[in-house]
């Protein structure tokens, strides 16, 4: 009986790592607004459910230390692959919103974030919270769920997590950041491209006449303006780039198991 009782600790404790380590990594849940202990019960909860609901049969566990510290730190690697690999995207966006600050001449304006303990630039904060809201309208929170369930059917425990193609993966979704934030930020981009060769034309055909002082607060107002005309189409490219993050998130699990 005593065998059995510490068999399912265990189990339940590698359980919780792989889950604990992509809540403190994936978005919404790794947000500082939600206290530590509330995640950690979470994440405790989440895998007394994914015990029960786990096919024990094919699991293969050693009551060792060494087993046990080796294994441990493989789930732990697991849920932060997960929980970063959706982040990918948050990252995308954040670097759309600095390269649209800089265009705009906002790139100095730093605010300071309470929840996350870090400054960004003022519309950076602002694509971060549109983002967070559109990932919880799509119910973006329950497929990152979804897909810790998923992991355990596909995954092992203790499976080795860093392979070629897991490399690979990895390389692919960081050079999406890029793409990303380009979808994002080309209509303003191109928008002000615009007024910055008619700054130059200006600027050679009046000499005289301070041209920086002149365009820069014509600059920050169309920046805004744009920023408001194309925030319909910002928050459908970002429902579409999220909703595709579920499918990256799986290609990952599959690329692991």
């Amino acid at each position: 009986m005593s065998d059995i009782l510490i068999t399912d600790f265990v189990l339940v404790l590698m359980i919780f790592l792989r889950v604990v380590a992509a809540l403190f990594t994936a978005p919404v849940f790794s947000n500082q607004a939600i206290p530590t202990l509330v995640r950690i019960f979470l994440a405790i909860l989440i895998a007394y459910i994914i015990f029960m609901t786990l096919d024990k049969s094919n699991v293969h566990l050693q009551i060792s230390l060494g087993w046990m510290i080796l294994n441990g730190i493989k789930e732990i690697l697991t849920g932060l692959l997960m929980g970063y690999m959706v982040y990918f995207v948050f990252y995308g966006f954040s670097f759309a919103a600095s390269l649209i600050g800089f265009s705009i001449g906002l790139s100095m304006v730093q605010v300071m974030n309470p929840m996350d303990e870090s400054s960004d630039n003022l519309i950076g904060e602002i694509y971060g919270y549109l983002a967070i809201l559109v990932l919880l309208i799509i119910n973006g929170h329950h497929y990152i769920i979804t897909g810790l369930f998923y992991s355990f059917k596909t995954i092992e425990i203790g499976q080795y997590v860093l392979t070629k193609p897991v490399f690979d993966l990895i390389i692919k979704y960081s050079f999406s950041v890029f793409i990303i934030a380009i979808k994002i930020s080309a209509p303003v981009l191109v928008s002000l491209f615009v007024v910055q060769i008619a700054e130059g034309i200006i600027a050679r055909m009046i000499p005289q006449m301070q041209v920086y002082f002149v365009a820069q607060p014509l600059k920050i107002a169309l920046g805004i303006f744009l920023l408001i005309s194309a925030l319909p189409i910002t928050v459908y490219a970002m429902k579409v780039i999220l909703q595709g993050s579920e499918s990256s998130l799986l290609n990952l699990i599959k690329a692991i198991g």
